[in-house]
């Protein structure tokens, strides 16, 4: 028997689920019957870009009711939903993000809060002061009729700057005039470290490989520490001092300093000769810095008002975020699941940003989340086009800071000419070319 051919339709192809989807058409994606396929490719990625910074509002919500500046916070290691913030006058608060609210306020200390840290199961919390004292608080609130207590302190000779918590192990660091070990048993340092330094200003556990730290020191130093060493590893000099430091999260070698020369520095400490990225972009000292979980990127907190982020490897912010009423930004945290970022300034307020500035928040239909992954890939694909790439790459900035870019860059510029002219005009190799990267490091030693 011969077959016959027979013509079949599966009426899923053309009919549709309700009256309210859209009618499917049938389409054939032969590249010969496409001929303006890139033509309407590249339209749709322009328009995609500009709609990108159409729907740029990344300024979320603002949480008031600090009585003083805000001077360090803490994210919560279990819950996404809790934030620890302390300010200048020695009180802690404890935010409902979800609710925006404050949920508990307790006086911590008396001077500032230099430092909060969750423990790593989540049930408690340590706080440093001014008044010398290191003090382990419950995450819960006190039940009806009990005082506000700590449920240890332990008493300092000197004042705590810096504050950190082991990743798995019931252990602390605490910085001042020395890097000190502490065990949650005991209230006296199980180790101390010196290295003819006055005085540290931050200090720091690895995530991944949890027995090391490092800490930024008033001599313009970076110290890395093994906590089972008896002294520390090695540190590098650069030429002006590190405010503080964090680790990548995904890469245990990497960590960035925020600089007071108004840069960043990504350095790997297997080799701390020259840093891997300068992250320049700031016109004022940088005076914090926090990884997103993804360890993609990070994101800088400064005293020129702003909040920049920035690639891991890229020399330059990718965003930047500012209101006329935010002022110096004194500390900065990225949210656990990616989605945001928490900055608090000067004036008291503690606000709430999108790390993606244009990304629409709440569920999104199945259609919305295919549109928006096509237009994402889109925009990747023709980033390097000029129209594309100068509209992604605008922003507007405060005119005071506009200006303090260009003065710098125009300084940069006159800099480096005179270089040229000096090194020309000198008998060959008397000059040597010195790069950004080694400009800034002044010594490593081990």
């Amino acid at each position: 028997m011969r077959p016959i051919k027979v013509l079949s339709r599966n009426p899923d192809d053309y009919v549709r689920e309700t009256k309210y989807d859209i009618q499917r058409v049938p389409r054939n994606y032969d590249p010969s019957l496409h001929p303006f396929e890139v033509n309407r490719e590249y339209a749709r990625a322009l328009n995609a870009t500009k709609l990108e910074r159409v729907f740029a509002k990344p300024f979320l919500a603002s949480l008031d009711g600090h009585r003083d500046g805000v001077n360090c916070m803490a994210k919560h290691s279990t819950n996404l939903s809790s934030l620890l913030s302390g300010s200048c006058d020695g009180e802690l608060k404890i935010w409902n993000l979800t609710k925006r609210e404050c949920v508990r306020t307790l006086q911590a200390h008396e001077g500032f809060v230099r430092g909060i840290v969750v423990r790593f199961c989540g049930t408690s919390f340590f706080t440093v002061g001014d008044d010398k004292t290191i003090k382990q608080w419950k995450m819960q609130s006190p039940g009806y009729g009990e005082e506000e207590e700590p449920l240890n302190t332990i008493l300092g000779k000197t004042v705590f700057t810096g504050l950190d918590h082991h990743r798995r192990e019931g252990v602390f660091a605490t910085c001042g005039q020395q890097v000190d070990i502490w065990d949650e048993q005991r209230s006296s340092p199980v180790r101390s470290f010196t290295w003819g330094v006055d005085s540290f200003s931050s200090v720091r556990f690895n995530p991944v490989e949890t027995e090391l730290l490092a800490s930024c020191a008033s001599d313009r130093s970076i110290v890395l520490y093994d906590m089972r060493e008896a002294t520390p590893l090695k540190k590098v000099v650069m030429t002006m001092r590190s405010n503080t430091l964090c680790w990548n999260p995904m890469e245990a070698y990497y960590f960035t300093c925020a600089n007071e020369d108004y840069s960043l520095y990504t350095y790997d400490m297997r080799n701390l000769e020259q840093p891997v990225v300068v992250h320049m972009d700031h016109v004022s000292a940088v005076l914090d810095v926090d990884f997103s979980p993804t360890g993609k990127e990070f994101v800088s907190a400064s005293f020129d008002k702003t909040i920049r982020i920035f690639p891991k490897d890229g020399g330059h912010s990718r965003e930047v975020y500012h209101t006329k009423r935010m002022q110096h930004v004194i500390c900065i945290k990225w949210s656990a699941d990616n989605k945001y970022i928490l900055s608090g300034s000067d004036e008291m307020n503690i606000r709430l940003w999108k790390a993606n500035a244009s990304e629409k928040l709440g569920v999104l239909a199945h259609r919305e989340r295919e549109a928006a992954n096509y237009n994402q890939k889109l925009k990747e694909k023709y980033q390097h086009h000029p129209q594309v790439k100068r509209i992604a790459r605008h922003r507007h900035l405060p005119k005071n800071i506009y200006h303090q870019a260009k003065e710098l860059r125009v300084m940069r510029e006159a800099r480096r000419r005179k270089e040229k002219n000096v090194r020309k005009h000198s008998k060959p190799g008397s000059v040597p070319v010195v790069t950004e990267r080694e400009k800034h490091v002044v010594t490593v030693v081990k």
